[in-house]
């Protein structure tokens, strides 16, 4: 248990929220994370950054068939997604404290994930910090291995740049993914793309917003 964003409230994640030691050592082979949920069998899907886990606990209450995982790096924005998804007792919601980008690329196996959301990404705007963001070409690639044929790599973000570097990827993978307009999740209220904690607050800075879908070959 603990403290944070919470503002002294105590936090508790248990049976939801995992940490990278909490997992199999990559010696042992791929991780399976639908093992973690009782349904196993259900369709899974994989949000990158997950922050507060606004967009977790609004999308998977209209899709209680559908089982999620959170990837979230950053320590106390993973306690208090993960406590608010035990607040809320979401049982088809986990969330993990790792690195999403190792995770994908070394732990997961082929063809496990329906839909992966990757929204409002740290753009690391300094050229010598672009080896940072999670869209890289051995990514691309790590993506097309694990989600099947037509399932959704779906990007969304307010940063010109970082966006310039998603059209960029997207072309020059075009043999493993097909550009597609976004279409916005139920779950986005009047106005909003995808309704997320960083989508609000950019929002309200009056910044546009850069959104697409690519659907893997």
């Amino acid at each position: 248990m603990s403290f944070g964003l919470s503002r002294g409230r105590e936090q508790d994640f248990a049976g939801f929220g995992l940490d990278r030691e909490d997992l199999p050592p990559i010696a042992e082979g791929p991780w399976d994370p639908r093992s973690l949920f009782e349904h196993p069998d259900r369709p899974f899907e994989l949000e990158i950054g997950s922050g507060k886990g606004t967009f977790l606990v609004q999308q998977s209450g209209l899709q209680p068939e559908t089982n999620f995982l959170g990837i979230e790096w950053a320590g106390e924005f993973f306690r208090y997604a993960a406590d608010r998804i035990r607040r809320h007792d979401l049982s088809n919601v986990r969330m993990l404290h790792d690195d999403a980008s190792e995770v994908v690329s070394h732990r997961l196996p082929d063809a496990c994930c329906r839909v992966l959301h990757l929204y409002f990404s740290d753009p690391w705007p300094k050229s010598r910090h672009h080896k940072r963001r999670v869209m890289q070409d051995t990514t691309m690639k790590a993506f097309h291995r694990i989600i099947p044929p037509g399932g959704e790599l779906r990007l969304v973000t307010d940063h010109d740049d970082l966006w310039s570097w998603y059209e960029d990827h997207a072309a020059r993978h075009a043999d493993l993914f097909d550009r597609e307009v976004f279409e916005r999740p139920a779950s986005a209220g009047e106005g909003e793309v995808v309704g997320t904690n960083f989508e609000r607050k950019f929002r309200r800075e009056g910044r546009p917003f850069h959104a697409m879908t690519l659907r893997r070959r």
